[in-house]
Parts: structure tokens; sequence; C-alpha cells
């Protein structure tokens, strides 16, 4: 949904400068990785950082009918940062499950691609804009955020967690 928060450039440099952002390591096939990006975790929505974020996952409750009651962030720091193909398991377990992703900053893109092989679809969602993972997204595409070299910008997603689409059926 382009353009789907008004003030995206502001909700950017508010959350740029004052989320605690962090870097973890990964463990993956017997090596630790440090992700090649930042996140932060609100498992409560009173705790977000700024007013419209909570407005955003009001809104975005009532619209899908779904009780968003936290929200993972990525902070991307130019195009050296990257996530690779994944499902949101944790976060998404129902089959019907529905993921709301708030880009802010730089346009990158955002890749799909079928679980069982095909080509890959692109978005390059802009500051503002909404990317909604719906119906049986998670069961049957697989989504990334490839490096691009030559990005200087930064970027943030903002996604839209409800604890009991973490649950299964």
């Amino acid at each position: 949904m382009p353009g789907w928060i008004s003030g995206a450039s502001l909700l950017y440099e508010q959350l740029r400068n004052s989320v605690p952002w962090l870097e973890h390591d990964r463990r993956m096939f017997n090596q630790v990785f440090r992700e090649p990006r930042m996140t932060a975790v609100y498992k409560h929505v009173a705790d977000v950082p700024d007013a419209r974020l909570l407005q955003a996952v009001r809104a975005l409750s009532r619209h899908y009918g779904v009780e968003y009651d936290g929200l993972w962030m990525n902070l991307y720091r130019n195009g050296q940062d990257s996530t690779g193909w994944h499902r949101d398991h944790g976060s998404c377990r129902k089959l019907d499950c529905i993921v709301p992703v708030l880009t802010l900053g730089t346009i990158r893109r955002f890749l799909i691609k079928p679980i069982k092989g095909g080509r890959s679809v692109t978005f390059k969602p802009s500051s503002g804009d909404l990317v909604v993972m719906g119906g049986r997204a998670q069961q049957d595409w697989v989504h990334c955020v490839p490096k691009e070299p030559e990005i200087d910008g930064t970027r943030i997603s903002v996604n839209f967690m409800s604890s009991a689409q973490g649950v299964r059926d």
C-alpha cells in the first residue's frame, strides 16, 4: 500500500535516532555469524518508541481483525546489510496469518519466491509504504532483502507481530 503512513521521514528519523538497535549473532551450519543488520524488538505495544506506531498498530488490528501486540524492527545500515531467504516462523504459525511490514527510509528491494521453486518477484517499497504478507504467504513463499552494495542510505522495516498468530492452529 503506497504511502500508507504520513510523516514517514520524521518517523524514520525518530526511530533511527531513539531505538536501542542491537547486533545479534546467529548459529547456522554449525557456525556463528553476525547478522548483517541491526534489530529491535518490542514485545509489548505499550513500549513502542513513538505514538505513531501505536496508532498504526491499532489501525492494522482493526483493519485485519488481528490483535497486533508487538513490533520487530530491522535497521539496514547500508546496501551491505541484508536478510536471506526465510519465512517468519516464530511470529507466523497459523495457516492464514497476516504480517504487515512498514518501510521507512531508503528504497531497498524486497523479494519473494515460491518455496517449491520458481522465479522471484521484486518489490521496491518507498518510505511510508506498507507490504502485507497474508493468506498462505508464509507457507508457500519465502522472502528476503538482498545485499545491494551500491546503496548508501539506511532503511528501517517495522514488522507488526501478533502473539496469537505465533501459536499453531
